[in-house]
């Protein structure tokens, strides 16, 4: 039987009731991991834990949302209380949008700042708690080509390029310990929300792509789910530990 990866390791993932998420925490599992799953719907998170329970992995899920400091903090204490340790955690909910800055409110901004940048610093605090002491961890962020390459929403660009940024800061920060943080930022990637960006779905329609597809070839060859899960199975494995404060884009090349 090969060695499994992440045997004996414990890994938070956030928004992990379908798509990418999911499918981290189904590869992880398969590692050896044990998997902690959040996500603020509870019927598919439910549904997701049990698929890899059957499959003789180890998992619970938490239901949270990540714009909630309180939450943060239970998923951390419900971690210990079921794995005991914390070794990796992944910063993959967010919300997806193509609204363009003239059609942008106030309370929209706001929610999607403070879920898609605001989520990954309150996680990535509370796990440092836990990290710091014993000088191990890994932490991983869900960015986007959208960080370099703002063509979606406003707002969405906006936090992933600050996600970007707070993965170099964070890393700077943990320069003399054995902590690692990296992101990595998927391209088009066949996920429920790539297909509702696909169909014009999205909160914003497709408007925005009218203008910024002058400057971006859209969608280009896409990828699957299993190609992001891998890119964070390195990151989060001995294979990738001298990588420290990187954005790793997969995107089957389409936004070279």
């Amino acid at each position: 039987m090969d060695a499994k990866m992440l045997e004996g390791k414990v890994a938070i993932i956030t928004g992990a009731s379908y798509g990418m998420g999911q499918t981290m925490a189904e590869l992880f599992a398969e590692e050896g991991a044990s998997v902690v799953l959040t996500a603020r719907g509870k019927e598919k998170l439910d549904q997701v834990v049990n698929g890899i329970r059957e499959k003789g992995g180890k998992a619970i899920g938490v239901v949270a949302d990540t714009c909630s400091a309180e939450d943060t903090k239970r998923v951390m204490q419900e971690t210990l209380a079921a794995f005991g340790d914390l070794d990796i955690l992944i910063n993959n909910a967010g919300i997806g949008e193509q609204k363009m800055i003239d059609e942008t409110d106030d309370e929209w901004m706001m929610q999607v700042m403070n879920t898609n940048l605001g989520g990954p610093m309150r996680y990535i605090r509370e796990a440092l708690k836990i990290f710091m002491p014993k000088n191990e961890g890994v932490i991983i962020n869900i960015s986007s080509v959208n960080g370099d390459r703002p063509f979606c929403g406003a707002t969405y660009t906006s936090t992933k390029g600050a996600l970007n940024t707070l993965t170099k800061n964070v890393a700077m920060r943990l320069v003399d310990t054995n902590i690692r943080c990296n992101a990595v930022a998927p391209g088009a990637t066949i996920t429920p929300a790539h297909l509702a960006n696909k169909a014009g779905e999205q909160p914003g329609g497709n408007e925005m792509l009218k203008y910024s597809g002058h400057y971006v070839y859209f969608p280009g060859p896409e990828c699957d789910a299993i190609d992001q899960a891998y890119a964070c199975l390195y990151l989060a494995s001995k294979m990738g530990r001298a990588v420290k404060g990187q954005v790793l884009q997969v995107c089957n090349g389409a936004f070279l």
